[in-house]
């Protein structure tokens, strides 16, 4: 069966963006972030590029999404960046997860289920706000850590939640913070304890954020985390979503197109239909939002509202001219020619960021690896 859309990967893109960024924050480590289906890439296809470009471990936030790295034989270590529920750490035990914990809770149960041996870091809150522990509870948790057979601290860390802003001003205060609490510590810790804080907006604009390890994510993709950090590392956008044209008609000037009739025609025009829909991840909003495709080589917009599997594209007045044909190549996001939708233009069209435009790819459309 012909797939008419799909998400296309390319290898050597992942891989030599992980080279570059490995080299970039050397001497810290990297932790390759392919969380949510290796943010729409693919898991296995994100986490074995990760490694294969010099990732020393590999960072999920469900331990169903490492069981599905761990069977298809993936054995390097695995961070869960979420406190696991009670339930959920039998199993993260048994496939050798690390585990994030951040609350005296959550380590005692841990330690009460395991027989060997877990991994923990501890998540230290410096103002995200979302988990981890106050920091003048860290020393009693790492001495709770330190005090249970069953348990190692591997790691002490925090979360970075503003480093892709142009002011740096609490980035700044909050590496500093964060780099005061782990000196209060480190005479109570192992010299074997991973101290990270950065995502991938933090290491390319902190150098001091790097800390023993960073865990990056969107950078690995080839999008740059914020406007102002495009330049800092070369890197090359290792996703393309790639579909046909599956109909096309001539409308006249005044009709309305798709649902609601939303949008009309303000001449004589032809009208291509693209089958993927906001079921497979474009937006329904995408032609009120100035949303753009790539077909031979020329820029076209979305028009009327997306559908749930297919989506419509004016052509303009003189596409005979090009010679538009049912097959023909659209380009959603991706180059085609001199042209180029990035993820990052869809995504400040739609008002977002381009890890939400990746996330949103539907598991229906099949990634395709090349190179």
């Amino acid at each position: 069966m012909t797939l008419p859309s799909i998400v296309e990967i390319d290898r050597v893109a992942l891989v030599e963006n992980y080279r570059s960024l490995v080299a970039h924050v050397a001497p810290s480590t990297v932790c390759g972030v392919v969380k949510a289906n290796g943010y729409g890439h693919g898991a296995l296809i994100a986490a074995r590029a990760a490694l294969a470009g010099g990732a020393t471990i590999l960072a999920v936030a469900l331990v169903d999404e490492a069981v599905e790295l761990r069977t298809a034989g993936i054995d390097a270590p695995i961070l869960l960046l979420s406190e696991p529920a009670d339930a959920d750490v039998p199993e993260a035990i048994a496939h050798e997860l690390e585990m994030v914990v951040a609350t005296p809770q959550k380590i005692d149960a841990i330690a009460s289920l395991t027989a060997g041996s877990a991994r923990l870091h501890l998540e230290i809150d410096t103002g995200m706000h979302r988990a981890g522990c106050a920091p003048s509870d860290a020393a009693a948790l790492v001495a709770r850590i330190q005090n249970e057979p069953a348990l190692e601290l591997a790691g002490i860390a925090t979360h970075c939640p503003v480093a892709d802003e142009a002011d740096g001003t609490f980035t700044v205060a909050q590496i500093d913070r964060f780099a005061e609490i782990v000196d209060e510590l480190r005479p109570g810790l192992s010299s074997e304890v991973v101290v990270h804080a950065a995502n991938s907006a933090a290491a390319l604009a902190y150098p001091k954020a790097r800390f023993d390890m960073v865990r990056l994510g969107i950078a690995t993709y080839g999008a740059p985390p914020a406007p102002h950090l495009g330049g800092v590392v070369e890197l090359a956008p290792a996703l393309s979503v790639r579909s046909v044209i599956s109909a096309l008609r001539t409308i006249d000037a005044g009709d309305g197109v798709s649902y609601g009739h939303r949008w009309h025609a303000k001449t004589d025009t032809t009208i291509a239909t693209v089958p993927m829909g906001y079921a497979d991840g474009i937006r329904r909003s995408s032609g009120r939002c100035g949303i753009e495709v790539l077909h031979r080589g020329h820029r076209r917009p979305i028009v009327g509202q997306v559908t749930m599997d297919q989506f419509m594209v004016d052509l303009g007045q003189d596409v005979t001219q090009r010679e538009a044909t049912i097959g023909d190549e659209v380009i959603v996001i991706g180059r085609q020619g001199d042209e180029e939708v990035t993820a990052t233009e869809v995504a400040d069209r739609l008002g977002t960021i381009s890890y939400e435009v990746f996330c949103d790819l539907s598991a229906r459309l099949p990634r395709v690896l090349r190179n």
